[in-house]
């Protein structure tokens, strides 16, 4: 079959030339580079990843192909995926789709063949943006067009948009034959939440119960959960306008243990007080280096955000316990001695490292005290 030829354009006028793969759709998104060697299949499926394009830095993707039990997602993810090379074959007894085959069902444009080398330097230099992915040449004046409708994601709000409409049970743990008894009662506030995190809250005897990300306090207390949780997601937190009036209900009107992971990290910021602010290109992938300010331990992480918790408004009574090595950013906040606590970075991994998994058992800890008091 012929290669069908592609363009990548950014809103800062490069244009990269490169060859279509997986679902042939133009589409347009902000830019951003991922460094993961592995784990494309749980990336492009995080809803995090929303109106966002991704740039793999690692040269060669597609090799391991895609099954269904990776998705870290039922309903979207990614908005399109640019590469440098594209596996001819995939080697893994898991594999079901290639990675094309698997964008063309799931309708994610692809472009391969694109120096990804110079493209992260682009990144670097000028920050994540809007770029487009197109199968045709283009005008100024149409690309112009395009990218002022796109805007910024900065004041979007995406998080209620790909949050369950309903709320649902979740039941599945890591590994089905090591299900343990269900004995706490979690209440996951989904912003777009990652599969494997509701995973580890069942591995950790819980019982879930996922809730759309706009369910207000007075729903949230009549369920009377052990403990909330705030999920990862994609967007901007600040027009986040009821979570983060509930967060702050939650944390002002009762005793109940949180833990925000991601968006959900951020959103406990401001339900505290405090404010975010939009990263020049944001971290993404699985080798950031973590400090945790309390032990001086250094744990690689997974990590994948735009908007990170701004340090000059640091509300009264809330603790940095986290910090990124790479920028010294904050990863990590706790108030009223980790009742309420949260992480920027991805402890439920998938991909990448799984060494902070750990704080899930510190919500669990949280959880046996406040259960046994009540």
């Amino acid at each position: 079959m012929k290669a069908k030829p592609a363009y990548l354009i950014l809103k800062s006028g490069e244009i990269f030339d490169g060859i279509a793969f997986g679902h042939t759709k133009e589409k347009v998104g902000e830019l951003v580079f991922n460094t993961s060697m592995t784990g494309y299949q749980e990336i492009i499926t995080d809803l995090s990843y929303t109106d966002q394009l991704i740039c793999f830095t690692y040269p060669h993707i597609g090799n391991v192909g895609t099954n269904l039990d990776d998705h870290e997602s039922s309903i979207g993810g990614a908005s399109g995926v640019v590469i440098r090379d594209l596996s001819r074959v995939e080697s893994n007894w898991r594999n079901e789709k290639s990675l094309s085959d698997f964008l063309k069902v799931n309708k994610v444009p692809g472009i391969r063949n694109i120096d990804t080398r110079k493209l992260t330097r682009v990144l670097r230099k000028k920050g994540s943006q809007p770029a487009f992915i197109s199968y045709k040449k283009k005008t100024k004046k149409e690309v112009d067009k395009l990218f002022e409708k796109f805007g910024s994601l900065k004041g979007k709000d995406l998080a209620t948009v790909v949050s369950t409409k309903k709320s649902y049970k979740w039941s599945k743990p890591s590994y089905e034959s090591k299900k343990p008894n269900s004995i706490f009662k979690i209440i996951a506030l989904d912003f777009g939440v990652k599969h494997n995190i509701l995973r580890l809250l069942v591995d950790r005897g819980c019982s879930v119960e996922v809730m759309p990300a706009n369910t207000d306090f007075k729903t949230i207390i009549k369920k009377k959960p052990d403990g909330v949780f705030l999920s990862n997601g994609p967007g901007d937190p600040e027009p986040c306008h009821q979570p983060i009036d509930t967060i702050a209900e939650l944390i002002n009107s009762s005793k109940i243990p949180l833990f925000g992971i991601c968006l959900g990290h951020q959103l406990l910021g401001l339900a505290l007080g405090m404010k975010t602010e939009k990263m020049k290109f944001g971290h993404h992938g699985a080798n950031h280096p973590v400090k945790n300010l309390l032990s001086n331990e250094v744990a690689i992480t997974s990590q994948n955000h735009g908007f990170t918790i701004s340090e000059k408004t640091l509300a009264d009574g809330v603790s940095i316990t986290h910090r990124s090595l790479f920028d010294n950013s904050i990863q990590g906040i706790s108030f009223q001695k980790n009742r309420v606590f949260g992480f920027q970075g991805h402890p439920e991994a998938s991909p990448g490292p799984q060494e902070l998994q750990s704080l899930f058992d510190t919500f669990i800890n949280q959880v046996k005290k406040y259960a046994k008091k009540n």
